[in-house]
């Protein structure tokens, strides 16, 4: 079966770009192919910066015939209905129809279409420039004398305009060869743009520009080998990283790993030849992340450290795509070069972060506000912030307006999780004073990670210097989680502030879409509470945290109540005009609970629970989500047991019999009269559930779930017995009432373990 070759030159694509693009080729000229009717064996693509390949095995040389039968109407229609048939069956007259005869319906016209098949190349070639010319690249670009307005001419050539070819870059050239893998191959020769498809290809723009032909994938790969370029992406990535450790290995160092990094490096280069640069030890009392980020993001360059030790060195690994005849000592120089100047760059920020700002006087208020000592660095970048009334969203207000409701939040919140308040209040007022930094200003990715920093050098606790730094974490499903109680409280606070602050404006997520990061920010509250055993009442703290008239409150826990703050967040003047007061009683609340009860099922499931387990214990009310997880937990450990087996089917014979009655609007008596029990076995199971009950709300009081599930199950016999000797829908209306009642109990009883009607089983 034969073999398909694709390749798309142009000049450089964007590193970042170059993955997803070559995953959409795969996937457009697949489908594309298979809705052809073709099928192939395999298929894998490949990319350099200069290319996307594709490389197709065992493609079909052409596709099956087809064989279709329409229906049409009866031989009796209308002409109307019959000549509607035969356009829609390209058929010119009814003899070429044939005549069915149906037993019910009688006589009806047929059409049997054949349709033949087509060669693989008439298919390859029909469906290629639609796909080239509406390739989804994030960005793309016209060129050329055929990009000009329409009409216009130059160089003898006309532009075409908006109807030219978009590309991501210039396209260049195009490969496109099929055939068996040992006989003769053939071009197929599509054309767009001016650009038709061949079997010529180019290596390394520098090292062997000459034309390279090409025939099948194998001889492609070799001859490009030859041109000094690696086409698998994957072998780049393995050249560059082991190519780095042992360099820096042989100069005493290791190479400080980075996939992100090595990714887009291996999508810069086509042949790499990795170095080591240098750079001055001075530089060195600048904190490692700023100059790892610093090399990392203008030079593209990966840091060392000595071996078996902490922090970085004075060298870095660089990676070239020239193969040059000095060894590199040119390249090493360029790079050093702007290494140094962002570097003296990164020197200048820091050292200016722990400078006084020149404008003292007019942060007094703020500082007053906030209750911030002037003679300290990170204190004056937060009175700054506030100062400058930098807006955090302009429904919200500004970012000091933010602070003063995490304050007073975090400040319940701690009492909860047992950390210092002072601790607490402190760490709060500072959290966002590394936005006013310059180091943050040129690097985002440092905030908290630099207040960190700033907060130790002037001296603050190291509860209070985590705090800063922790307080957005976790930041994805495998970032760490803060364990420090003054942490856990400011990152609590700092969420659920976010939270209910878009909930407030009706800015929730909507399908995929989630610009303010309000699905991690919850699923971090979730990892928070469950991971580090915090008991909470969301529903209460949520109350608390919406901004509006049930939610901040109207004295300042600083500035006392006639403060211009306090009257702020008493009247919500710091909110924009269109900000809607907030009713939690409308529902935004529990809209937001049931937001977290979503989060906190994928967790859940990700841990390995089953989804009937996690509903069967998570009530729409359930606001202490770290006791829905123990439950779970619990009933998980407990329901394959004997005696989980014996309180599902008790349960569930129970429940089942009454929702049924239920349904058809059978009378259920609000408690069960002891008098209207007349057999034994209900009187048994009345005992049962009373002692199954006790047993059971006093192991939950202790938090024991297992053992209150151990006392309902005891509940099975006599369910069972009850069901063989009582006939529950008795001709007497009181006594059947009653009896419902019986099952009525045997539900709440269970209910406050679980919903046992939702598990399978």
């Amino acid at each position: 079966m034969p073999d398909l070759l694709l390749e798309l030159r142009s000049e450089e694509i964007p590193a970042r770009m170059q993955r997803k693009a070559a995953g959409d080729l795969k996937k457009l000229v697949t489908d594309a192919l298979v809705e052809a009717g073709l099928t192939y064996e395999g298929a894998r693509e490949y990319w350099t910066p200069r290319r996307l390949a594709l490389d197709i095995r065992g493609l079909t040389a052409r596709s099956a015939d087809q064989r279709e039968e329409v229906k049409g109407p009866s031989t009796k229609a209308p002409e109307q209905a019959v000549q509607g048939f035969l356009r829609k069956a390209g058929l010119s007259s009814v003899s070429e129809a044939q005549v069915v005869s149906d037993p019910k319906k009688g006589d009806f016209y047929v059409a049997v279409l054949s349709k033949p098949g087509r060669a693989a190349e008439e298919i390859i070639a029909d469906v290629m420039p639609g796909i080239i010319r509406n390739f989804p690249w994030p960005k793309s670009m016209r060129w050329g004398a055929a990009s000009m307005p329409k009409g216009a001419r130059f160089g003898g050539v006309e532009g075409k305009g908006s109807e030219s070819l978009r590309w991501v870059r210039p396209l260049q050239s195009i490969v496109c060869v099929f055939g068996p893998e040992h006989d003769e191959t053939q071009v197929i020769p599509f054309e767009i743009d001016g650009l038709v498809a061949g079997n010529v290809s180019y290596g390394h723009r520098f090292h062997a520009p000459d034309a390279i032909t090409v025939r099948r994938f194998d001889d492609y790969v070799t001859s490009l080998e030859k041109a000094k370029v690696m086409l698998d992406p994957e072998r780049r990535k393995d050249v560059i990283l082991h190519d780095a450790r042992d360099l820096a290995f042989a100069n005493g160092l290791e190479l400080v790993e980075d996939e992100g990094l090595l990714e887009e490096v291996a999508g810069l280069v086509e042949w790499p030849h990795v170095l080591m640069g240098e750079f001055e030890q001075d530089y060195l009392e600048i904190p490692s992340e700023i100059i790892r980020l610093t090399i990392k993001t203008n030079q593209k360059c990966f840091v060392t450290r000595p071996q078996g030790g902490e922090g970085i060195s004075n060298r870095f690994i660089l990676v070239s795509n020239i193969e040059a005849k000095d060894g590199g000592k040119e390249i090493i120089h360029g790079n050093g070069k702007v290494v140094r100047a962002r570097l003296s760059d990164a020197k200048h920020f820091w050292r200016r972060d722990q400078g006084d700002l020149p404008d003292l006087q007019d942060l007094k208020p703020s500082a007053e506000t906030f209750g911030l000592n002037l003679k300290k660095p990170l204190d004056q970048r937060m009175a700054k912030l506030d100062a400058l009334n930098v807006t955090f969203h302009a429904k919200l207000g500004t970012q000091g307006q933010r602070v003063a409701r995490i304050r007073s939040l975090a400040e319940k919140l701690a009492e909860t999780v047992g950390a210092d308040a002072k601790l607490v209040d402190r760490a709060v007022v500072l959290a966002k004073a590394d936005l006013r930094t310059e180091a943050v200003g040129e690097f985002p990715e440092l905030q908290g990670l630099m207040g960190r920093r700033y907060a130790a050098l002037q001296g603050e606790d190291a509860s209070v210097a985590a705090a800063i730094e922790d307080h957005y974490k976790p930041q994805g499903p495998s970032d760490r989680v803060p364990d420090d109680k003054v942490s856990i409280s400011v990152a609590l606070a700092d969420k659920l502030d976010t939270l209910a602050g878009f909930w407030a404006i009706d800015e929730k997520p909507t399908g995929s879409k989630d610009p303010y990061a309000l699905r991690r920010a919850a699923l971090g509250v979730v990892r928070i509470l469950l991971e580090r055993n915090v008991r909470l009442n969301l529903l209460t703290v949520l109350q608390a945290a919406m901004p509006g008239e049930a939610g901040v409150p109207t004295v300042s826990p600083v500035s006392g109540e006639g403060s211009e703050t306090a009257q702020a967040l008493a009247d919500n003047s710091y909110i924009n005009e269109t900000f809607p007061v907030v009713d939690p009683s409308a529902g935004t609340v529990t809209d937001l609970l049931s937001f977290f009860h979503d989060r906190l099922k994928v967790y859940l499931r990700d841990q390995g629970a089953r989804h009937d387990i996690i509903d069967s214990v998570l009530t729409p009310d359930a606001d202490d989500l770290l006791m829905v997880a123990r439950r779970a937990e619990a009933l998980t450990a407990f329901i394959t047991s004997e005696e989980g087996r014996n309180l599902l089917a008790g349960t569930k014979r129970a429940v089942q019999l009454l929702a049924a009655e239920e349904k058809k609007g059978t009378v259920v008596a609000d408690g069960v009269s002891e008098e209207l029990l007349k057999l034994d076995a209900e009187k048994a199971l009345w005992s049962a559930i009373r002692e199954a009950s006790g047993e059971a709300s006093e192991a939950i009081a202790r938090e024991d779930f297992r053992s209150a599930m151990e006392a309902l199950s005891k509940l099975r016999a006599p369910v069972d017995r009850f069901f063989e000797d009582v006939l529950v829908n008795d001709d007497d209306a009181a006594i059947r009432a009653n009896r419902l009642a019986l099952l009525k109990a045997v539900r709440e009883a269970t209910g406050t373990v679980a919903d046992f009607s939702r598990i399978a089983g």
